[in-house]
């Protein structure tokens, strides 16, 4: 579900970005990981294994990328999540992908899982195209998903309720897939207004996950929209969605779409 308002101020960027260190370790144990398709496709697509993973968080992506045989270097302006990620095996840089320095390094593949869109498009898109070598594969991703209707007007009924005043289009809970092509759009004209890049190309890929009842309340406190919310607000909020859980047997599975948009670093003319 989107985790941003509207027209999000740097400032409120900012403050969401750097609220999901809060809880590091449910958010690790919690989120889902990406499609195996995706990843063998990055790793095909990449002209070696040198991968840069952008806003890796407590290192997710990092892992897996990892596993499929890649050597990855975490960036994070979070250091409590840099630290989950650095105990699961991952190196990590702290800073904005903006300001991190590379030293002259050069990487293969530039990768960004549920994190582009606190990356300023343009000045992201400018910083990756110095970092990778020609031929190197930008790829940012996100999870598309919605719950069952039932359970998603609970949550959203639920969310204006306990936060009236949060600066977030309640409609975009009901319609996330508008929210992400967003996401997608304004990557894609990143990438185009930085030059030395390919033209973008979108991939997609469905799969599915079921919870338990309390599988998904304990997800729903990493999400950006709650992060911020007091432990009562929280609590409330999981109630209410627990109660709609109930009423379709305590339990569903979740269709998730996977969507990517990726370019590959052209020769320098």
């Amino acid at each position: 579900m989107p985790t941003l308002p509207p027209e999000p101020t740097p400032d409120a960027l900012r403050q969401v970005a750097q609220s999901f260190g809060t809880d590091a370790a449910r958010y690790d144990r919690t989120r889902p990981p990406y499609p195996a398709e995706l990843v063998a496709h990055i790793v095909a697509a990449s002209p070696g294994p040198a991968v840069v993973d952008v806003g890796c968080g407590t290192g997710i992506a990092s892992r897996q990328l990892r596993d499929a045989g890649c050597t990855v270097l975490g960036v994070d302006p979070d250091p409590r999540m840099a630290e989950t990620a650095r105990a699961g095996g991952i190196p990590v840089e702290v800073a904005t992908f903006e300001q991190w320095e590379p030293a002259g390094r050069v990487f293969d593949a530039v990768v960004a899982g549920q994190a582009w869109h606190w990356v300023d498009a343009e000045a992201g898109a400018a910083k990756a195209a110095r970092v990778l070598r020609p031929g190197g594969l930008f790829a940012a991703f996100w999870h598309v998903f919605q719950p069952p209707p039932v359970v998603g007007e609970a949550f959203a009924t639920a969310f204006r309720q306990v936060a009236p005043t949060a600066p977030v289009d309640v409609s975009l809970l009901r319609r996330p897939a508008d929210a992400y092509r967003m996401m997608l759009d304004t990557a894609a004209a990143g990438l185009q207004a930085a030059g030395g890049f390919s033209a973008p190309e979108r991939w997609s890929y469905g799969w599915e996950l079921p919870y338990t009842r309390d599988e998904w309340l304990a997800l729903l406190p990493t999400q950006g929209l709650l992060t911020r919310l007091a432990p009562e607000q929280v609590a409330r909020l999981q109630a209410d969605v627990g109660a709609a859980i109930d009423t379709i047997g305590g339990g569903f599975t979740m269709a998730y779409e996977t969507v990517a948009i990726t370019a590959k670093r052209q020769a320098d003319a």
